[in-house]
């Protein structure tokens, strides 16, 4: 599809809006953005600042405001919060897609949904390096995964390379933005998609069943770890797709 063609194409469809979630950045989504674009979408994969939650869907919110026309919004792991935050009261917001990620309701937070079970609840100093180092940390202490971390639990599915270059170049997200209560979810509103990684260490696949089932999302699962989005981004962008052309019509 080429010239005047392919331009409809792109402008009859709803804008893509990727958010990333802790200890990554957009190129987290790079798999997703490549298909997306070759099926003729327009994407844009932003930063989350990583600061705090208000803060974090305050400056999406601000982006979405620059977007022109129907938006899908997508977000991964605490980038699901974010979303949910973000979209809430945006008319132009036509679906949410929820990849392996946080569906917080009014007041909860993303430490505090993925409870028990996950891989992150165990003792923070065996599994986070604190900066500054000092103890006890604060709101605004920022939060690194150790590399056993990244390699054990959160980065599975990835080669040993892939894992090593995922806990390099992590970016940091503070105690703060994992603890802070979420304010009114937009999942009340609207319509919502979840794909749930069933070999999920940080979000445990019960925890994500029970927030896409009270959300009421349209639910897939795939056999993927927390970091589906990099591990099957052909899964991921067929439901991002999906979604697309539910809220198309």
């Amino acid at each position: 599809m080429h010239g005047a063609a392919a331009q409809h194409s792109r402008s009859a469809r709803p804008t893509v809006v990727l958010v990333h979630g802790a200890w990554a950045d957009a190129s987290s989504w790079t798999g997703v953005v490549e298909r997306l674009q070759d099926d003729g979408y327009t994407v844009r994969a932003i930063a989350n600042p990583l600061r705090s939650l208000s803060g974090d869907a305050a400056s999406v919110k601000a982006f979405l405001g620059t977007v022109q026309g129907p938006v899908v919004l997508v977000g991964h792991s605490y980038g699901g919060a974010v979303i949910t935050n973000a979209a809430t009261g945006n008319p132009n917001v036509r679906a949410l897609v929820y990849v392996n990620a946080f569906a917080p309701d009014t007041g909860e937070s993303a430490t505090q949904l993925a409870g028990l079970d996950s891989a992150l609840s165990a003792d923070p100093t065996t599994i986070f390096d604190f900066v500054p180092a000092t103890l006890p940390p604060t709101a605004e202490t920022e939060l690194y995964l150790k590399e056993s971390t990244v390699f054990t639990s959160f980065a599975t599915g990835l080669s040993a390379d892939d894992k090593a270059v995922v806990a390099a170049t992590q970016r940091a997200a503070t105690i703060g933005a994992l603890n802070e209560p979420s304010g009114t979810p937009a999942w009340r509103t609207i319509p919502s998609w979840y794909l749930l990684g069933t070999e999920d260490k940080i979000i445990p696949a019960g925890v994500q069943r029970t927030m896409a089932t009270r959300a009421g999302s349209n639910l897939t699962t795939f056999e993927e770890g927390h970091v589906g989005l990099m591990t099957d981004p052909r899964t991921t962008t067929r439901l991002i797709e999906r979604a697309a052309k539910a809220v198309a019509r």
